[in-house]
């Protein structure tokens, strides 16, 4: 059972510097770590210019510019290579926006195959990018661990840059610059994401010349940035937050043809965009793309210029989501029945079939794992050959400190506390399910994680009014370093409860307030997957996410249910 510790009472002197803010928003704004009212003011309120860090701090800033503007100068055949999620496309449609908006056409986008290529930046592309005439490749979002392909590229004559954020290795590649925070001393804030270091190489070369765009113009293309920024996962705190606060706002402007096109079909409101639209709207269908092995279209959708060009490629990525789905569904069935012939649940389960898709495995692995409350390992094979997986965890397990207590087990292997990816060899996949639980138990100690869930603050049901709710969500947008505000409802004594959707597979409780009633709901789990099995006029607290949502056009106050406990906790 998850433990939960409710976060301390704020200083009465903290509470006298933010005495302008709600007593709630006192509490969540120290929660974040913010004790004074300049910085609740900046964080409210983001100011763009003044937030912004100076790209030229970045590692190498200075060479990229010049050896791009070299390749504009003389109509250099240039290459955007991206990675192939929802990090690296939004990126590369950024640098496509700004070669297009200054005229400059004598450029083309590379997106490596997830099945076959994998990620980063491969010697067989550098190859065949180079016989085809670049001379000039720009990664983003990959690249900080590709030495052998860009010695390839460079003994073809193409020069490279990178732009990256990911964690470099010991010997970086040899590349003509390599822009990226998390190598970069002297810039302030090592955590943007790949789209966001495309966007500050942007900047920085509208700097050293305006190329006649109007200023303020790279501010459209903040609707990418805001959307890998949230989408990738990095912490949304100081550089990131404001440009998710921008890109939010810009993506709820967004005049592009395809996602207006997505957010249409889906019954999204564009004015009211949230970053959970991003999360299970946008960004699994920008995913399901390079899942299925057409990253491209994902781009296409999001470049598109014209109301029918954006309406073909999004029907093709639909398309793409449904066998996404239905291969999800298949490999579901296919594990349940491979669980169904052990005797018990294991207490760390792995499973695989070499024609599983290892982009697809992950889907699965979260599944079992919400379901059984285990650690679940699921491998498939790539196009390569290689045996990939991946695997999740409610976040009881640590599944990298598992994963550290089995390394002979994994050729590759690396994660955080609840998701990870490892691969293995034709060998020791055999081996592998006994080896982990082996490990489990030998290791509990060092593999168990016991952080409790800390709870924000209490709230009674008079906090439930559409302006409190209004004023948490100012907090946002949610996500890493800034979780969505989890508060505590205690002695609610319900006035239903109800299990909906096709399949029953949803929740929705009905919530006393001062006016009527509120919804709490909760997808994808049933009454009984809480802590404690909620009933009709039975008392019990709620931990609860309050939002607002605005789904086909009706706006409505509700609660987001985490989880069930019986009244008598905490």
């Amino acid at each position: 059972m998850t433990r939960y510790q409710l976060a301390e009472p704020i200083a009465p002197e903290i509470a006298t510097e933010l005495s302008e803010h709600h007593p709630l928003i006192q509490q969540l704004l120290v929660n974040r770590g913010i004790t004074t009212s300049a910085a609740a003011k900046s964080w409210l309120t983001p100011a763009y210019d003044a937030a912004l860090n100076d790209p030229f701090l970045l590692n190498d800033m200075a060479v990229a510019v010049e050896r791009v503007m070299q390749a504009i100068a003389k109509n250099e055949p240039v290459v955007i290579y991206s990675d192939y999620d929802c990090d690296g496309i939004p990126g590369a449609v950024v640098l496509h926006d700004f070669f297009t908006e200054i005229g400059f056409t004598n450029f083309s986008v590379y997106i490596p195959h997830r099945h076959h290529e994998g990620f980063g930046f491969n010697a067989d592309a550098a190859k065949t990018l180079a016989k085809e005439g670049a001379k000039l490749i720009i990664t983003i979002d990959c690249g900080i661990g590709d030495r052998d392909a860009v010695a390839e590229a460079n003994k073809a004559g193409v020069d490279i840059i990178i732009t990256d954020h990911h964690q470099a290795k010991a010997d970086l590649p040899e590349a003509v610059a390599i822009v990226n925070p998390a190598i970069s001393p002297d810039y302030p804030f090592p955590y943007l994401c790949g789209a966001g270091v495309v966007f500050k190489l942007v900047q920085a070369l509208l700097t050293k010349d305006d190329f006649a765009v109007a200023p303020g113009r790279e501010k459209w293309w903040l609707d990418m940035v805001g959307l890998a920024t949230v989408a990738d996962m990095v912490s949304l705190t100081d550089e990131n937050r404001t440009l998710a606060h921008y890109g939010l706002t810009v993506l709820r402007k967004s005049r592009r043809p395809g996602l207006q096109a997505l957010l249409k079909a889906q019954r999204a409101s564009q004015r009211h965009l949230s970053e959970d639209d991003i999360g299970f709207t946008i960004g699994p269908r920008i995913n399901a793309a390079s899942r299925m092995g057409e990253p491209e279209r994902a781009f296409k959708l999001l470049t598109a210029t014209t109301e029918a060009d954006a309406i073909d490629h999004l029907e093709h990525l639909e398309q793409l989501n449904n066998e996404r789905k239905g291969q999800v569904a298949a490999m579901t069935r296919a594990a349940h029945k491979k669980l169904q012939q052990q005797s018990d649940i294991p207490l760390v389960i792995v499973l695989g079939d070499p024609d599983w898709r290892p982009s697809l495995v992950g889907l699965v692995a979260n599944k079992l794992s919400e379901e059984h409350r285990v650690p679940a390992f699921i491998w498939g094979r790539d196009g390569n050959g290689v045996i990939k997986g991946s695997c999740r965890s409610d976040g009881a397990v640590s599944l990298v400190r598992l994963m550290e207590t089995a390394t002979e087990q994994f050729l590759e292997y690396g994660g955080h506390h609840a998701s990870g990816g490892f691969s293995v060899s034709d060998t020791q996949i055999h081996t592998l399910p006994t080896a982990l639980v082996e490990a489990y138990q030998a290791h509990s100690d060092e593999v168990l994680v016991d952080e409790p869930v800390v709870i924000d603050a209490h709230i009674t049901t008079a906090d439930l009014s559409r302006e409190t709710v209004e004023s948490l969500l100012a907090l946002g947008p949610f996500g890493v370093g800034n979780p969505k505000p989890l508060l505590q409802l205690s002695d609610v004594t319900l006035k239903g409860v109800d299990a909906f959707g096709k399949g029953k597979e949803h929740t929705k409780l009905l919530v006393p307030t001062l006016t009527g009633t509120m919804e709490a709901v909760a997808f994808f789990k049933t009454p009984e997957q809480f802590s404690h099995t909620p009933a009709t006029n039975e008392p019990v607290s709620l931990l609860v996410h309050p939002e607002q949502s605005f789904f086909m056009g009706r706006m409505q106050t509700r609660l987001r249910l985490v989880d069930v406990l019986s009244a008598s906790i905490i």
